[in-house]
């Protein structure tokens, strides 16, 4: 039978489905941040969440759709956080300290981009219209007076995504350079504040 065709589920898990769907998500979250989408196994995050295979089909309609559902929040909340109101400083902070509070997450947003190349690939929509709403907040916040106009709102953004992101992508040089764990949550706090000060600095 397709991996994507419906399927009963299973007796043994019939009783509590949700609970069951967050694990499979959990275990997913995990799978998909250490190996990437294309590498992810079906079998490893049933395994890893201690279910039937044949759930994620039933649940998910498959490895896609799984995907999918885990990324649909984490785009959802992020873009809770760039309220039009807020100073841009707060919300480049604020991204570090979500980031490295879901280093999975944080590490699978990386994975996505080191893999680019398919114009079809699963979530290139969700994560282009995610994009485009956050750089209408740069843009607005460039007009609140937060950045100089002579600075390109994009390539701003792109410089703050990807130091929001940088010690998941250089955990050695993180560690080297600070000498602090780039996982902990001191280094995350500590890490957040001075991103907003070098931001703040940048206000005309």
């Amino acid at each position: 039978m397709p991996e994507n065709s419906p399927r009963r589920a299973p007796r043994e898990r019939q009783r509590d489905p949700e609970r069951t769907k967050a694990r499979i998500l959990e275990a997913a979250k995990a799978e998909f941040g250490s190996k990437g989408y294309a590498a992810a196994r079906v079998g490893e995050i049933a395994a890893r969440a201690g279910v039937n295979k044949q759930l994620i089909s039933y649940y998910f309609g498959g490895k896609e759709g799984l995907y999918t559902e885990l990324n649909r929040p984490v785009l959802d909340s992020f873009s809770t956080l760039a309220a039009p109101d807020r100073e841009l400083a707060d919300v480049a902070a604020e991204f570090v300290r979500s980031g490295l509070a879901d280093a999975d997450l944080g590490r699978l947003f990386l994975w996505e981009n080191l893999t680019d190349g398919e114009p079809d690939a699963v979530g290139v929509e969700a994560q282009r219209a995610f994009l485009q709403r956050q750089l209408d907040y740069v843009r607005a916040r460039q007009e609140a007076g937060d950045f100089p106009a002579d600075v390109d709102p994009a390539a701003l953004m792109l410089v703050l995504m990807a130091a929001a992101s940088a010690s998941l992508a250089f955990p050695r040089v993180a560690r080297a350079l600070t000498g602090q764990d780039p996982g902990s949550a001191e280094f995350a706090e500590d890490y957040a504040e001075q991103l907003a000060r070098i931001v703040r600095a940048l206000k005309p």
